[in-house]
């Protein structure tokens, strides 16, 4: 059975956008059978990947299917950015930042239908998916003194979902924040293909608009990848999944296959 709490910060309320089937999907639904209750509990799953490439709905989906958790650590970099750039605070000032995530409280829901994220007791679901945010964020994740207070705050919400288990997202989880996971994922996909998803979920659906997004995508995996703290890349023993010509359906399938591989869980 799922724990009532989520995170050993605090459980956030739920808001917005959590209720089951409100992600933009990859492809359309399927019907493969989920795991039988309590399979997988215990088990913690690493996706990782880049802007686009499905890992917040496939995440989501494979925490449903197998009864976990769920931790979208993005959203907790995207919180710290959205305040940052709320309260003006100069987001190439590496101090100034570091200051700032150190004051900040987040809230981190872990329910895979409602996920939510609040800064000091104020709901920011809304405000961290937007464009500006989603431009300024590797900035802010590229200071290792934020990483450090996020990966450690992280690694207290994992703990404290024991021993239900959950499945964590983010660009690092199986290199540096989980990196004994039982389960790890690495999804990828074409920088067009990833770019047409990012762009529907900003409800945009113009060729310029989607060019604009392309372009973006290629700075922010440039700035995910070569910074010196904690950098994206595909972690030791990962499964490496394309997911460009993927439904949901079908990655979820092939990581819940590969699960039932492990000891950890029976089918």
């Amino acid at each position: 059975m799922k724990p009532d709490h989520g995170s050993a910060l605090s459980e956030g309320g739920s808001t917005a956008d959590g209720v089951k089937g409100t992600s933009a999907p990859l492809g359309s639904a399927g019907s493969a059978p989920a795991l039988a209750d309590g399979s997988a509990e215990g088990m913690i799953v690493a996706v990782d990947g880049p802007g686009g490439s499905g890992k917040s709905t496939v995440a989501r989906e494979l925490a449903r299917r197998l009864g976990l958790r769920y931790l979208d650590t993005g959203a907790m970099y995207r919180a710290v950015t959205q305040l940052a750039l709320e309260r003006r605070i100069d987001i190439e000032d590496p101090q100034a930042v570091a200051e700032l995530a150190e004051r900040a409280v987040l809230s981190v829901g872990t329910d895979p239908d409602r996920p939510s994220i609040a800064v000091d007791g104020v709901s920011v679901d809304a405000e961290i998916r937007t464009r500006a945010v989603t431009n300024a964020v590797s900035a802010i994740a590229a200071v290792p003194a934020v990483r450090a207070l996020l990966v450690a705050q992280q690694r207290q919400v994992i703990a404290a979902t024991r021993p239900s288990g959950i499945v964590v997202e983010g660009r690092d989880i199986g290199s540096v924040v989980v990196p004994d996971a039982e389960v790890k994922v690495f999804l990828t996909a074409s920088t067009e293909v990833r770019a047409l998803r990012r762009s529907r979920q900003l409800g945009e659906k113009g060729v310029d608009d989607v060019a604009r997004t392309l372009a973006e995508l290629d700075r922010r995996d440039a700035l995910d990848s070569s910074r010196a703290a904690d950098p994206l890349a595909i972690p030791e023993g990962a499964i490496v999944l394309d997911s460009t010509a993927l439904s949901v359906p079908e990655v979820v399938d092939e990581v819940l296959r590969r699960c039932g591989q492990s000891s950890n869980v029976t089918t």
